[in-house]
């Protein structure tokens, strides 16, 4: 080759180095240039040296066939020409070309390994980087070099194999690249990573000279590991500090909850003139967002406007969820119509927002909007609008994504499956929610706790607290929501001790700090069984006070029980907690209407009028070929009214033949019963079942939703018409379901707990067997036969406490005490009314049970009841 020749070699390789460093359509239009120019400058084969520039310069331009065209074409490609293809395919993760290349090789070095190494790495097979890795150092003519052992470091940690980590580490300590900041760096992020941060701090202290980079590292790792102080110190100890210094400690605070100091550091770094980024906003938006700090996330967002960084997706995205955890979902939905560029996770901020501010219903259609923009949905994604679709009870819609999370195939994702489980349990149906728990491969404490609370919600107690036992005995760990399943359960089956002994098992095994939920839920324990002075002392122990749903809780069960001290002092606390809460007025007019007490009633609607509260009107709506029917009472508006009231015209009459009789307790107004018994019986839940008689095919379910708690006689009634109809209703009010068939509820008929003690006294001594037998005959007989299978658990419902050989005081519901003394004359001496003796105090004794020792304080002195005999020697 002439002198002039190698010049011109060396001028061409120059300016193919120059290409190769621009990269992308610069690169490739000079790298096309020179390559044109070779061609016509070099009659034969060009110098390998100038062609491997041009390889280089195509492959990384990202034109990987042109690259693979020089290199096919080359005479004579060397050592070089292979490892710069090589690192090209690695680069390109085409897996197969690589390895086939590799074998191929005459001969290789530690690059020709490290871009196998890489390659591996990159696409997901750290594994087989580390059996490379090993041939590496079987190779006697190779060794590792720092690029070599920084790669390994990587996959180590990716892998957390701490065994390969310290084995990597020795090497090189071995090879004296233990003062390079290429692989300390590494090192320090490995070990932090894998939670050894002791290591991590001795590799930073050997370090001669430690980088921002070091610094960095480690303070990541001392956040991740929550070792606060000791990034604090460290953060301090810096002379010099990046953006990515102040982020790091930005995004550490608010990610070990410490969201107060994020925004004092976030405003130190404003004052210092540090530069930020699209990851300093997310982070410190998020920290707005949890502590829902609305002011400072508006002063934020009007800086990013500044900054003109409204328009990254990855801002809009944090701004979105910001707005959405500050209850501000209008000024959420105006930063996303605003976003001129929409990804996934701005769509799954937008999802959430609605779901999270109750707005289930803009969930949905939003979700469907994404969808037509193209976007398909990820498992988070999926799983939220899931969620929404069991707020709103919507069984269809939520269906519709179940087929959805099949078809895409992220039914896998326990996210999306959790979520279908908490939708059916919501929906009512509990089989199909536990049937799907039971096909899922892995069951986490989310996976559990939707169970749990799917049968808390039903009313199924016993089902309830054995799923919660297999869940500890499978070694998870619940967590608060769990145990509101528990404890409601608990509650609804009157188990008090049993939820006392899990209230004081959250605390002290599971270190569960309880909040107002729990606390309501003991209050509701306590108080649903009649124990309203254990309920009273519970509430003075409490850390705080009750909030509002607590006091409603104590107050709701005051009238069930009639307890008017006790309601009186839960209804003033809960107008101080909440004066515009309804729930107080409405609650003691019940109380008041129940005693026959109208001037109070009066005088409370009054207070109602001057302090302008009102009560939200009752309603219920039915969903029918996807439109949703909403009916209040005497409601006359819908096209159909007049073969509604028809329907429950008919309705009337067949459960009078059944025995039904009207309960107008819920009726707070002074009028003639005749009109009472009008006004309950165009209830909006009887308008939406009788549409359901008329319009759902007879094979489906009536499936109704009530925004507030369904009243007595319409819980009864439907039974009544479950009955009569041959239907399954499935009724979801304020608190929970009920499921009616064949004339019972799933609720075990809480809804109607009141009643009274009456004496029953038999003619001989009965066996256990016979005792049951007759217990079996009460409850069928006192229902009118509704009860056709009666099971043990059923007979529970009849509360006993043994009182002689032949007597026992039984507290009977409402229900039953009203047909009672006409239903069992075989039965002697059952009167219809209390015996004097037994003073109607005794109605709050629910938890009546064989064998146990009840202690009665009357106006004269102590009784205590154990085992058939009382202390005062029956002196009456």
């Amino acid at each position: 080759m002439t002198h002039a020749a190698h010049a011109l070699c060396n001028r061409y390789a120059a300016i193919l180095s120059s290409a190769a460093g621009d990269g992308g359509r610069t690169g490739v239009r000079v790298a096309g240039a020179v390559h044109c120019l070779i061609l016509k400058t070099f009659l034969q084969a060009p110098p390998t040296f100038l062609l491997n520039h041009l390889l280089t310069a195509y492959a990384k331009s990202g034109r990987l066939a042109r690259a693979r065209r020089v290199f096919d074409e080359m005479p004579d490609p060397n050592l070089f020409t292979r490892n710069a293809l090589l690192s090209a395919l690695a680069h390109s993760r085409l897996v197969p070309d690589m390895e086939r290349l590799f074998a191929s090789m005459p001969e290789r070095d530690a690059v020709s390994y490290n871009a196998l190494i890489t390659g591996f790495s990159s696409t997901g097979s750290p594994a087989r980087s580390v059996q490379l890795y090993r041939a590496l150092l079987r190779e006697e003519s190779v060794r590792p070099t720092r690029i070599t052992l920084s790669a390994m470091i990587m996959v180590a940690s990716a892998l957390s194999d701490r065994a390969l980590g310290h084995s990597v580490h020795c090497q090189v300590l071995r090879l004296g690249f233990g003062a390079y900041a290429f692989v300390g760096s590494p090192l320090v992020d490995m070990y932090a990573k894998m939670g050894l941060i002791r290591d991590a701090r001795r590799v930073f202290q050997e370090m001669e000279a430690k980088t921002v980079v070091m610094y960095n590292t480690l303070i990541t790792g001392l956040l991740r590991c929550k070792m606060i102080e000791d990034a604090k110190g460290l953060f301090q100890l810096m002379v010099d500090r990046d953006s990515i210094t102040w982020t790091t400690m930005v995004t550490g605070l608010t990610q070990n909850g410490l969201q107060l100091e994020a925004l004092d550091v976030f405003r130190r770094m404003r004052a210092e003139g540090v530069g930020i980024d699209q990851y300093t906003f997310g982070s410190i938006l998020t920290a707005c967002g949890a502590l829902a700090a609305l002011e400072e996330g508006k002063q934020i967002h009007a800086y990013i406007t500044r900054t003109w960084y409204e328009d990254n997706v990855f801002v809009g995205s944090a701004l979105v969820d910001m707005y959405s955890k500050c209850r501000s979902i209008r000024l959420a939905e105006a930063v996303f119509r605003r976003m001129t560029c929409r990804n996934i996770i701005s769509w799954t901020a937008m999802i959430v927002g609605y779901g999270q501010n109750a707005c289930s219903e803009e969930a949905v259609r939003a979700f469907s909007e994404m969808q037509m923009d193209g976007i398909k949905p990820d498992d988070f994604t999926l799983g939220s609008v899931i969620s929404s679709c069991a707020n709103l009870a919507s069984l269809e819609e939520g269906a519709q994504f179940h087929c959805l999370a099949l078809v895409s195939g992220l039914m896998r994702y326990i996210t999306v499956s959790n979520a279908l489980v908490t939708l059916y349990g919501k929906c009512g149906s509990i089989e199909d929610a536990h049937r799907l728990f039971d096909e899922m491969s892995f069951h986490d404490q989310v996976s559990w706790t939707a169970l749990v609370t799917g049968y808390a919600q039903f009313g199924k107690a016993k089902e309830t607290i054995d799923l919660f036992e297999k869940m500890l005995a499978n070694g998870l760990k619940p967590d608060g929501v769990t145990f509101i399943g528990v404890l409601s359960a608990c509650s609804r089956a009157g188990l008090v001790e049993k939820g006392c002994d899990y209230f004081d098992s959250m605390q002290k095994d599971h270190g569960i700090v309880p909040i107002d939920d729990h606390y309501t839920c003991m209050i509701d324990l306590y108080s649903r069984s009649g124990r309203f002075k254990e309920a009273e002392e519970f509430i003075k122990q409490m850390p705080h006070s009750p909030d509002a749903f607590g006091w409603a809780t104590l107050l709701s069960s005051c009238r069930l029980r009639g307890n008017m001290e006790i309601g009186k002092w839960a209804a003033e606390n809960l107008l101080e907690t909440d004066p515009q809460n309804p729930a107080s007025y409405v609650l003691l007019c019940s109380m008041h209407a129940a005693k026959g007490q109208w001037t109070e009633v009066a005088h409370l609607r009054r207070g109602m009028r001057d302090r302008q509260v009102k009560k939200e009107p009752g309603c219920s709506w039915i969903k029918y070929k996807n439109k949703v029917h909403i009916f209040s009472a005497d409601d006359q508006s819908h096209p159909f009214s007049s073969r509604i009231y028809e329907k429950l015209e008919w309705l009337n009459s067949k459960m009078a033949e059944e025995g039904y009789k009207p309960d107008v307790s819920s009726v707070l107004h002074d009028v003639a019963d005749a009109d009472k018994v009008h006004m309950i019986s165009h209830h909006s839940e009887k308008l939406a079942i009788a549409f359901g008689l008329i319009f759902v095919p007879q094979e489906m379910p009536i499936r109704i939703v009530k925004n507030l708690r369904v009243c007595v006689d319409c819980h009864n009634a439907t039974k009544f018409i479950s009955k009569i109809t041959g239907r399954d209703i499935l009724v979801r009010d304020a608190v929970r379901f009920h499921k009616f068939s064949d004339g019972t509820c799933s609720c075990g008929d809480f809804c109607s707990i009141q009643g009274n003690l009456v004496y029953l006294t038999l003619q001989r001594r009965l066996s256990r067997e016979e005792f049951k037998e007759v217990l079996r005959i009460i409850l069928y007989r006192s229902t009118n036969g509704i009860n056709e299978k009666i099971t043990f658990t059923k007979l529970r419902r009849l509360q006993i406490f043994k009182a002689t050989q032949r007597s026992y005081y039984l507290f009977l519901p409402k229900l039953l005490l009203s047909h009672m003394h006409k239903s069992l004359p075989e039965l002697h001496g059952i009167p219809a009314e209390v015996p004097n003796f037994l003073d109607l105090k005794f109605k709050s004794f629910l938890a009546f049970q064989i064998c146990r020792d009840i202690l009665v304080r009357d106006a004269v002195r102590f009784h205590k009841f154990n085992n058939g005999t009382c202390s005062c020697g029956d002196f009456w």
